[in-house]
């Protein structure tokens, strides 16, 4: 076990800059805040490569002997932190390698831009029984921080996987698997898509939606219906509808 006082350790910069997409991706890490995503970390073995704590009580019981334990000053631990109220404990993690899943049911996210949306899509995914949640082109990072706590956890619990979305739309489609994009237009009420084993659901930008060319190539396009005076759902919100619906 290490103590570190100062903030400008080399550690502590380190630590900081995971707080930026490219060291994420540089690095394959990613940093998590707080006492339970750190517990839904340590039960995926290997996922947890550092510990640090302000106080030697914070640290978790049970540590396996490869996680490498810091206990930070006050100082040095605000340095690492993105949280208004930082709690006590934080970890960087390995980020999953492996790129297969089972062509079941799966998510597709298309251009999903705020951190917040993917985060909770993430999370109804993993709390619906989706195989994984895939993200295409314009995606925000799924490690980004805001994501990772709007998903509280989720990211140790579900595949999440980079493509091209297109190539994987006619893979599917080659799989027998069916394609269901959501639209406004040329679209059916989500109730005529019938339930299945198997399904992959395409989601879109919060603004201007799925791209026109992914939904041509889909098998069917689905829309929510608006009963009251809203505009139009949260993508969060209509994925959850859309999801919970196909999976039966």
């Amino acid at each position: 076990m290490k103590r570190i006082e100062s903030a400008k350790n080399q550690k502590v910069k380190d630590w900081k800059k995971l707080h930026t997409k490219k060291e994420r991706t540089k690095t394959n890490t990613f940093l998590i805040e707080g006492e339970h995503l750190v517990e839904e970390a340590l039960k995926t073995p290997g996922a947890v490569k550092e510990i640090m704590v302000t106080d030697e009580a914070d640290l978790p019981a049970g540590l396996d002997v490869s996680v490498s334990c810091y206990i930070l000053s006050a100082d040095a631990y605000s340095a690492i932190t993105e949280t208004e109220t930082p709690q006590t404990v934080a970890a960087v993690c390995q980020m999953p390698e492996s790129s297969h899943f089972r062509y079941e049911k799966l998510l597709l996210a298309d251009a999903v831009q705020d951190p917040g949306n993917l985060g909770t899509i993430i999370r109804t995914a993993d709390a619906a029984g989706i195989d994984a949640v895939v993200i295409g082109h314009g995606t925000v990072d799924p490690y980004n921080a805001k994501t990772l706590r709007s998903a509280q956890g989720s990211h140790f619990h579900i595949p999440i996987i980079k493509a091209e979305l297109s190539a994987l739309i006619e893979e599917l489609k080659e799989k027998n698997v069916p394609v269901y994009g959501t639209a406004l237009q040329n679209a059916v009420p989500f109730r005529e898509a019938d339930p299945s084993q198997a399904f992959a659901l395409l989601i879109g930008n919060e603004g201007s939606g799925v791209d026109p060319d992914l939904l041509e190539r889909t098998d069917l396009n689905l829309y929510v219906p608006i009963y009251g005076k809203a505009e139009s759902l949260n993508v969060a919100a209509a994925a959850a509808v859309l999801i919970y619906h196909l999976r039966g």
